[in-house]
């Protein structure tokens, strides 16, 4: 678990002003750890974090500019008793061991914010780890942010595609709640519902916690209604189709589901809106929300999304999962979505990268170092939105995401929503970090092929978000119009 920040909220008067707990008195050669500090509930971003680094445009792309960042977390259940070396060894194999005794000599890993000079030292309970690194986000489309409404409770938008929602992975500026913070100036949002970050269309941002509970209460007792568009392969039937097949989670990690008689049951309704003699316009009407339930629907139907980076791959077999037919376990399917978008250099599309994959070479869906808990509510096109090891039912709206629980700090790793920044050794920050390469960051020795823009567009879009309260709806999108072609 992350240590407090602003994003958490700042310890309160009463807090700062309660008495230091009592020191016990230490063994001969005992090392002491400081009592983990409580977090409130809620996650927000300052100023001091949208200027960590600045956008630039490029070829169709918004990209960022490389910066410093730490990353922190409390020591893990498991971790205990075990050297800190041992640890990087199992758990945080992106990197070699030589690698992480360089950054320990640069002064870039922190025990309770003391410098670590020896990968040996043996972990205890409610340890303080903090690692500096130097980070580069994968791009996204230039396509601006619209805004669709706004008043004193709501901020209604229309995400681009290619965006994550928040903070998660390896995307942190490249998200729609910084490019709002750093370039509209709407801060402090309460995400609503999510989208798949292939996913475009109306995203809808609470401005206060009570209208976030108001609206979360509709969800709840399913008092929403939401319509999606996409394209399908294919002459989709004129009639109206409701599939009822149960999905199961494959891979938090990839972000793969599958129809499964042991998976969560589902319902949508499909409509044909158009046929251009090749490829179908579809009006899509959830009723669950299940993570990616229409794009594997529509798969299950044998008729994917045209341009679906995971359910529309050779991958699935001949005939890519019709009829939940595969012919391969798990484990094949997944190391051949992951070889074929290896071959296409499109892992970027999938939200991964080589160094996660091999990060979680032994325990790929563990919730490890690379994910982080997300609670909020699902959409049926939410992508591998980081849900951790025991993600609850996305139905249901747990606790705030990334809050310390004194039950469950020990095994929760937060990333992306306790942040951090620190200077280089030249005390720059934000563009300057571009302009010198890292000499420890394995990133800056890599050039990778940039996605072209239509790589980053996957043709399905949520249309309307309507409530007891509301109806937003966003334009059609051009590849949904009944005389558009190839």
């Amino acid at each position: 678990m992350a240590e407090p920040g602003p994003e958490s909220g700042a310890l309160g008067e009463e807090e700062a002003a309660a008495p230091a707990p009592k020191k016990r008195r230490l063994a001969a050669g005992e090392r002491y750890v400081p009592p983990p500090r409580k977090l409130k509930a809620g996650v927000s971003f300052s100023a001091e974090h949208f200027a960590e680094t600045s956008y630039y445009f490029e070829g169709g792309l918004r990209k960022v500019r490389p910066y410093y960042y730490d990353f922190r977390t409390y020591c893990k259940g498991r971790w205990v008793g075990r050297s800190l070396l041992h640890v990087f060894s199992t758990e945080f194999r992106a990197q070699p061991l030589a690698f992480y005794r360089a950054a320990a000599r640069a002064g870039r890993l922190r025990l309770n914010e003391e410098p670590v000079r020896d990968l040996d030292v043996v972990l205890k309970n409610n340890d303080f780890l903090r690692n500096t690194v130097h980070r580069h986000e994968p791009p996204v489309t230039a396509q601006p942010i619209q805004i669709l409404a706004e008043d004193n409770e709501v901020v209604v938008v229309d995400k681009p595609s290619s965006l994550p929602v928040h903070p998660c992975g390896r995307f942190r500026h490249n998200t729609v709640i910084f490019i709002l913070g750093k370039e509209h100036n709407l801060k402090e949002l309460h995400t609503i519902h999510r989208l798949d970050r292939m996913t475009s269309g109306v995203l809808m941002f609470a401005k206060t916690v009570e209208v976030s509970k108001r609206i979360d209460e509709q969800v709840r007792e399913r008092q929403l209604e939401k319509e999606y568009v996409c394209r399908v392969v294919g002459e989709f039937p004129e009639h109206e189709v409701v599939c009822e097949e149960p999905i199961l989670v494959v891979s938090y990690k990839v972000g793969v589901c599958r129809v499964d008689p042991k998976g969560k049951p589902c319902k949508t309704i499909f409509q044909r809106l158009s046929y251009n003699g090749k490829t179908s316009v579809i009006k899509c009407l959830p009723r669950t929300g299940r993570t990616h339930q229409i794009r594997v629907h529509l798969q299950y139907l044998g008729h994917p999304i045209v341009n679906d980076p995971i359910y529309n791959m050779e991958a699935w077999g001949p005939e890519k999962g019709k009829g939940g037919k595969i012919g391969k376990t798990d484990e094949e399917l997944l190391k051949a979505l992951v070889e074929e978008h290896r071959s296409k250099q499109s892992l970027d599309v999938l939200g991964i990268s080589e160094e996660d994959l091999n990060a979680n070479a032994e325990n790929q869906d563990s919730g490890n170092s690379s994910e982080c808990t997300e609670s909020v509510q699902a959409d049926p096109t939410s992508e591998n939105s980081c849900p951790a090891e025991g993600t609850k039912d996305p139905e249901r709206n747990e606790t705030p995401a990334c809050t310390l629980d004194p039950d469950t700090n020990l095994e929760t790793l937060e990333k992306t929503t306790e942040l951090g920044s620190l200077e280089n050794k030249s005390g720059q920050t934000g563009e300057n970090c571009s302009e010198e390469k890292d000499p420890l960051c394995v990133e800056c020795k890599i050039s990778r092929r940039d996605p072209s823009p239509k790589e980053l567009v996957m043709y399905l879009h949520a249309l309307r978000y309507k409530g007891a309260e509301f109806d937003y709806c966003s334009k059609m999108p051009e590849w949904a119009m009944e005389d558009w072609e190839e």
